[in-house]
């Protein structure tokens, strides 16, 4: 009889003690590590797979906490994330080589899109149909660390020019205004920013694509390299919660352009919205990353970006993209 009862005061120990390991494993799956990103923009409706986490819970179901950091152009997001404000910069390739060139210890680590959606827009009637006519002409830009700057100054150096031949005015994001008004002759932009503009009144226009002289990626996934070294399990996981949430904004662009009318500050339109997500869902895709996955890097195409940057003053240094551009951290 002692023994049957020692058995069982063990039996029921074992008991106590898988319900307090169970606990603990609770415990643990309930803990979520907390990324925070540093973005481009304020929250609009183009990034709705982010802005969408409460209603998703992508990022969540990965143990990752999301949170965002708005910003005025892809260096700033660079140097919200250096000054320790975020962990992941959303950010522009130009603005990666530029931090790259000043010193800074960086990579990249997911390719968000992989198309270049910049342009430079004018009225037919300024006669604007290719980069050497900017010369002389006054050219609104979203701010001086945005990628329409950037990629405004791969146009103007691929022809010969400069920014002292052209007069920039800083327009402000999806401002098209300036140029509607004849306050500029043209304003650089992007594919989104460009149906807003034609949208809001913007008519008879001429487009400058710059991805048909350079089709970088537009925007990128940038670390620290000590971020890299040190958070690599937790970045994984970031990264896995992202390509689920691009995923689902590609298959589901309806569900998205209806969340976005309460998350994102320019969302109140469904229909725009739509539109916009289509747009950004088409830049969020190329022949390589259908067949290798969403955000995979091609190498060569930003060696090409780099080596461009340098040959045309806008950085001074080599860099070495082989290095620069890590990919083990993408989603298989």
């Amino acid at each position: 009889m002692k023994t049957r009862f020692s058995g069982l005061l063990r039996s029921l120990g074992m008991v106590a003690l898988a319900g307090v390991i169970g606990l603990a494993g609770a415990g643990r799956a309930l803990a979520q590590d907390k990324v925070t990103v540093a973005g481009w923009s304020q929250p609009i409706s183009e990034i709705t797979n982010l802005l969408a986490e409460p209603d998703k819970g992508f990022f969540k179901a990965k143990g990752i906490a999301l949170d965002y950091v708005p910003g005025n152009g892809g260096g700033a997001a660079i140097q919200n994330m250096l000054t320790g404000q975020a962990d992941v910069a959303f950010t522009d390739p130009a603005s990666f080589f530029l931090a790259l060139d000043k010193g800074q210890k960086l990579v990249a680590i997911y390719n968000i899109y992989p198309q270049n959606v910049f342009n430079v827009v004018s009225p037919k009637e300024r006669n604007i149909t290719k980069p050497a006519d900017l010369k002389g002409k006054k050219i609104g830009v979203y701010s001086l660390s945005s990628g329409t700057y950037q990629n405004l100054q791969v146009l103007l150096h691929q022809v010969g020019l400069s920014e002292k031949d052209v007069t920039i005015e800083v327009a402000g994001l999806l401002n098209f205004a300036p140029v509607i008004q004849g306050q500029v002759d043209a304003t650089a932009a992007t594919d989104t920013g460009l149906y807003v503009g034609l949208q809001k009144g913007l008519k008879d226009v001429n487009v400058i694509e710059v991805k048909d002289t350079l089709n970088l990626p537009s925007d990128i996934f940038v670390v620290t390299e000590d971020t890299y070294r040190t958070k690599k399990d937790v970045l994984k996981r970031f990264l896995a919660a992202y390509r689920d949430s691009a995923a689902w904004m590609i298959a589901q662009p309806e569900e998205a352009a209806r969340i976005a009318v309460t998350r994102a500050i320019n969302g109140r339109d469904e229909a725009t919205n739509l539109a916009i997500i289509k747009l950004r869902n088409a830049s969020s895709q190329s022949d390589t990353t259908k067949a290798k996955g969403l955000g995979v890097f091609e190498p060569e195409l930003m060696q090409k970006g780099a080596d461009t940057f340098k040959q045309l003053g806008l950085i001074t240094k080599d860099l070495d993209m082989s290095k620069l551009v890590v990919t083990d951290l993408i989603p298989q």
